[in-house]
């Protein structure tokens, strides 16, 4: 209905709408200053235009951008400051646009468009829907619940069958973990959750994934919520559990060198300009963030030691290397698995959500998935403690380690490692370094009581042989 897209239009353009992008979970740039908002484009997705599918521009004070889904449908009489409530972007003339994915109704319009495919025109381009080959649409009706799980993107699951990821913001080209799903898919992978359909954005400016439908494992249970509950009640079955983790580990990394023919996917040999990229990138990364460091007591064991951090990483770099570099799942770790009576499933394949989207699909080592696991277990130890009021067993972490590593080093198919024990530990210490950064640029951010968990991890690597 064009008066429909005349009013989200008019509405997207009042100041409501910065006010409301900044409140909200999945906006990337919190600390940016933003100058302004548009609809990029835009159109209906259903018969009854309760649904607009809408991509909106955000303009920062310092000339740069970023653009952003809204699933949207518009509400009148919502009287001024009514934009307070997480859903609505009210305006001072008493109507509102409405998030779409906080009315079930309107949020099953775009999985059914989903399960229907084709095409729906916009004014720039089209907006393009897929279901994936062999299965089933769902029944009309079902239930539609939200998943209040996710940060960077919404999840919205239908009938108890599938789980629809909305990607909120959005970057040109092909998302990896569609990308991942549908290589999964032709390689008979069983320990994913299938692929179901998915949606996305062409216009002659912009080819984009908008989101993807996978099967809902309704029987599984988080990794790091079971790892939570088994830490302090039963660590041997846990311990068991990460054996077979490993395994599942080293098949996953497997299937992803099974195709020499793509090339998304096949193999490549690295170069001594790969390892000195790699280290170059981490050791820019160490030297912003000690130089940024903030004056914190629990930061004492490795304040001041940015020298040290990059010399021991130079050490690390002169130990000869081989292996092959595949597509790896980018943000490996408990909280990226679920375990269901069928076994280990792992999901969430786009990578970290802080790196761009072709930095995320580079072909990388095996290790450093191995490596984000390693760190995962850090944070269990801790997390026992401070989420549940309950100590680890002694030496916890450093049995699990053994125990996952013991099953994937096993299992893995050894050409994809460096030759020898010496490389395959340098390079897992150099990923691990890596994490820990990461971590802790990311812990001083948003949780500085979590500071300890990278700062430990650091102090190790500096400590270790």
């Amino acid at each position: 209905m064009a008066d429909e897209h005349e009013l989200i239009d008019r509405l997207l353009s009042d100041s409501a709408l910065g006010e409301w992008l900044v409140r909200q979970r999945w906006f990337a740039s919190k600390s940016g200053v933003l100058s302004g908002t548009e609809v990029f484009d835009a159109a209906n997705v259903n018969d009854e235009q309760s649904l607009t599918l809408a991509i909106v521009l955000a303009r920062f004070a310092t000339g740069t951008h970023e653009l952003y889904q809204l699933p949207l449908g518009v509400r009148s009489g919502v009287t001024e400051g009514g934009g307070g409530h997480d859903g609505l972007i009210a305006t001072a003339d008493g109507s509102a646009v409405l998030d779409g994915l906080t009315e079930p109704s309107r949020a099953a319009a775009l999985m059914a468009r989903i399960d229907a495919a084709g095409e729906v025109e916009t004014r720039l381009g089209s907006f393009l829907f897929r279901r994936a080959e062999g299965t089933t649409p769902l029944p009309p009706r079902g239930t539609v619940r939200v998943l209040d799980i996710e940060q960077s993107n919404s999840s919205l699951v239908f009938s108890d069958r599938v789980v629809l990821k909305i990607y909120r913001r959005l970057e040109p080209g092909i998302n990896p973990e569609l990308e991942m799903l549908r290589f999964f898919g032709m390689q008979g992978f069983e320990q994913v959750a299938p692929l179901h359909g998915w949606y996305e954005y062409e216009s002659p400016s912009l080819a984009t994934t908008m989101g993807i439908a996978q099967e809902y494992v309704a029987d599984a249970v988080g990794g790091w919520e079971l790892a939570l509950d088994e830490i302090a009640v039963d660590p041997e079955a846990f311990l068991a559990r990460l054996a077979q983790l490993g395994a599942l580990t080293a098949s996953m990394h497997n299937t992803l060198a099974l195709d020499a023919e793509d090339p998304a996917f096949s193999p490549e040999e690295p170069s001594a300009e790969w390892l000195a990229l790699l280290t170059a990138t981490i050791d820019e990364e160490i030297e912003q963030l000690f130089l940024q460091l903030p004056p914190d007591e629990r930061l004492g064991p490795i304040a001041g030691r940015g020298e040290d951090v990059r010399a021991r990483l130079a050490m690390r770099n002169r130990v000869g290397l081989s292996g092959r570099l595949i597509r790896t799942h980018g943000d490996y770790h408990l909280g990226q698995t679920l375990h269901s009576p069928r076994g280990w499933v792992v999901i969430d394949f786009e990578g970290e959500p802080a790196r761009s989207l072709s930095d995320r699909r580079r072909k990388r080592s095996a290790l450093r998935d191995v490596a984000g696991m390693l760190r995962s277990f850090a944070y269990l130890v801790a997390a026992s403690s401070v989420l549940r009021g309950k100590v680890a067993p002694p030496e916890f972490e450093k049995r699990a380690r053994e125990a996952f590593l013991g099953e994937y080093m096993a299992t893995v198919d050894r050409s994809l490692l460096p030759a020898g024990e010496a490389a395959i530990a340098s390079l897992m210490s150099i990923f691990e370094l890596e994490r820990a950064i990461y971590e802790l640029h990311y812990e001083i951010e948003h949780r500085p009581e979590w500071v300890v968990i990278p700062v430990a991890g650091i102090q190790r690597l500096l400590e270790s042989a």
